[in-house]
């Protein structure tokens, strides 16, 4: 069996060290992969849709499976589908549940979807108009794709009208920012619900934990994410049923009643707060880093998963009953400016834990940072506090210039 990974993150390195388990699988291409999946596999430097479709029908792929939201929301899936090549994720026109956050507000709207109450803004001017009646903090979305860090909880009218103006007049996230959400700002914690569809029904994974923020205790300002903890040890069997009736569920009516049902992974964004369990995005992927704890508890081989989902089946998923994990190491500066191109060492005295490469790939045979997320410490226990430990002693040896970490993932 012959497959292809297209991403290049952290989640595609846990992906590959998923499948590699898999003795059926006899090659694996990634586009355009990094350090990790170099060693599991084939690296491809290809990332355009048509270049990629053609790749596969040459090298006679069996499964593509599709880990970022870039080429969903592009239609990478509706071109593979066109030439019957077998590929896992959300048509174009679903993926907009992610690629557009007005769109993905409206299906919640329509389908009664519990969500956080919104008002959608194409015009600056009003925009800035409604900010002037509201109430402070208020959460400020730009539309479109941003790499995760298109959010903002504005504590104040300064702080609002600033952001729409980097938004929609500076437009720092081109076109995704020339529409914004404003929505109530909700106070709980956050939860992510990574699960599998099959086209009729979904099938969640267990709960994990996502640490959003660049600094310690939630400080700063927005990254792709910062580590992850699974199962999320604040979310209950009560938040569950809740967001199983009241999200999942009417969620599911939506995508069959708007012709958007799909087989692939759905991500569900949630904020529990005192009032229950709030739906704040979709993903319609894999979350990074949510995966690269969510893959190592998963027991259930991942091509059967996948190919069950693929035939319309139903699953059983199960679940090691333990914890993990992960820790992402990242370049000085990040998520704004930073530099790249530092070699990466120590990495062959880490003992108790895997990593994962994400930003980072080889130059000849040295290992060198790549991008802002640069590589993930991963490890399972019997408590948090034993995978906790692990992680952390495992980074003290790994270095690279510049690098840094938030000290409090999974600090319970």
């Amino acid at each position: 069996m012959r497959l292809l990974i297209v991403g290049n993150g952290g989640r595609a390195s846990a992906l590959a060290l998923k499948l590699s388990e898999d003795s059926r699988i006899t090659k694996m291409y990634f586009a355009p992969g990094n350090a990790t999946t170099e060693k599991l596999g084939e690296n491809i430097n290809e990332t355009d849709i048509l270049a990629l479709r053609d790749f596969a029908i040459q090298h006679k792929v069996d499964l593509t499976i599709v880990g970022p939201e870039a080429p969903l929301v592009e239609g990478i899936v509706d071109e593979f589908k066109k030439v019957d090549l077998k590929v896992f994720g959300p048509s174009k026109k679903a993926a907009s549940l992610e690629g557009s956050k007005s769109f993905s507000k409206k299906f919640m709207q329509t389908y009664g979807i519990k969500t956080a109450k919104a008002v959608i803004f194409d015009s600056y001017v009003e925009a800035k108009e409604y900010l002037q009646t509201q109430e402070f903090p208020l959460v400020i979305k730009a539309s479109g794709l941003a790499g995760g860090k298109g959010v903002v909880i504005a504590e104040d009218l300064e702080e609002a009208e600033g952001t729409i103006h980097d938004f929609m007049i500076k437009r720092i996230f081109g076109d995704a920012g020339i529409q914004v959400v404003i929505e109530e700002f909700l106070q709980g914690f956050e939860a992510s619900i990574i699960g599998v569809s099959n086209g009729e029904k979904l099938f969640p994974f267990v709960a994990a934990k996502d640490y959003k923020k660049a600094g310690n205790g939630d400080k700063g300002p927005n990254t792709g994410g910062m580590g992850s903890v699974a199962p999320s040890p604040e979310y209950t069997e009560a938040h569950n049923a809740d967001f199983i009736q009241n999200i999942m569920n009417p969620t599911v009516e939506g995508l069959k009643k708007e012709g958007l049902s799909f087989k692939g992974f759905i991500f569900f964004g949630l904020m529990v707060t005192k009032n229950g369990t709030y739906l704040l995005e979709y993903n319609m992927r894999l979350g990074d880093p949510e995966t690269q704890v969510l893959l190592p508890l998963l027991e259930n081989n991942l091509v059967d998963v996948i190919e069950d989902c693929l035939h319309g089946r139903e699953l059983d998923l199960k679940f090691k009953n333990q914890k993990a994990v992960c820790l992402v190491v990242c370049s000085g500066g990040y998520p704004k400016n930073h530099e790249t191109g530092y070699e990466i060492t120590g990495v062959e005295k880490v003992k108790n834990s895997t990593v994962l490469y994400a930003g980072a790939d080889y130059r000849g045979s040295r290992v060198v940072s790549t991008g802002g997320r640069v590589l993930n410490i991963v490890a399972l226990g019997d408590t948090y506090d034993e995978a906790r430990k692990k992680v952390y002693e495992d980074a003290i040896p790994v270095h690279f210039d510049y690098a840094f970490y938030r000290d409090d993932i999974a600090k319970f």
